[in-house]
């Protein structure tokens, strides 16, 4: 048995179970578990979603995050390909689909501040497809160390795209329809995300604490392995000698 290398607990966990095998419902009235002390700030901030339990939670807000990615990168595009295109003082010739008269054509910095948030936008879509492809796996077989680079991309994606929207939604001119659905959107989406990632840093938490439970049971077999053995070999190699039970070996004189 291999003590160094942390394995998945009684074969390949189902995320559609109501508590997996490494769920801590099981444990909380253990007495290893009230005995590790853990900070404020690395105790679960949820104990459930509001409808699933931790679990499909957090399998939920990687599909979402997934799905936000996408709509993040296809939004960021147009955004560039309409700033392109309504640039001030350009001109164009034949039909087009759409009319760019909600695009921002005011001051130069500003106009450049929308096109950094667009590229930028872009990137960290392309970022979160990755890394929620990576939550997704590491739900799905329990390993919290590969959560961690969705946590810090989701959390760095959160920030940046409430700034932009913000920025966005006040330089814009919001009589238009598009200018309007994406405020509204983001909106629910910021809320959205602050909720996922409460969800999701929280079962990568508990997941944290039931590994040290796995790592110290780990310990203390093997340290009672070890006495066990000890202690067998010991018995197994004292024997008690009686005076009586010696034998002499030195060869007999006859006369």
């Amino acid at each position: 048995m291999n003590y160094g290398r942390k394995t998945p607990s009684m074969g390949t966990p189902s995320v559609y179970s109501h508590m997996t095998n490494r769920s801590s419902a099981g444990l909380k009235s253990s007495r290893s578990l009230r005995s590790l002390k853990t900070p404020w700030y690395q105790k679960p901030i949820l104990q459930d979603a509001i409808i699933l339990d931790l679990q499909r939670g957090a399998l939920v807000v990687a599909v979402y995050s997934l799905v936000l990615s996408l709509f993040t990168i296809s939004t960021a595009v147009f955004d560039i390909y309409c700033l392109a295109m309504a640039t001030p003082g350009s001109t164009h010739y034949g039909y087009y689909i759409i009319s760019f008269e909600f695009v921002y054509v005011g001051s130069l910095h500003v106009r450049n501040a929308l096109v950094v948030f667009a590229l930028f936008s872009l990137i960290g879509g392309m970022a979160l497809f990755v890394t929620s492809i990576m939550l997704i796996i590491a739900l799905r077989k329990e390993y919290e160390k590969k959560m961690v680079p969705w946590i810090y991309c989701f959390a760095a994606f959160t920030l940046f795209r409430l700034f932009a929207f913000v920025f966005a939604s006040i330089v814009n001119d919001m009589i238009f329809s598009y200018n309007i659905a994406m405020c509204f959107l983001w909106i629910m989406f910021s809320a959205a995300n602050v909720y996922g990632f409460l969800l999701v840093y929280s079962l990568y938490l508990e997941l944290c604490d039931l590994t040290k439970l796995e790592d110290l049971a780990h310990l203390r077999m093997g340290t009672m392995t070890s006495l066990n053995a000890s202690t067998t070999h010991s018995i197994a190699g004292s024997r008690p000698t009686t005076p009586h039970s010696t034998v002499s070996t030195a060869p007999a004189t006859g006369f």
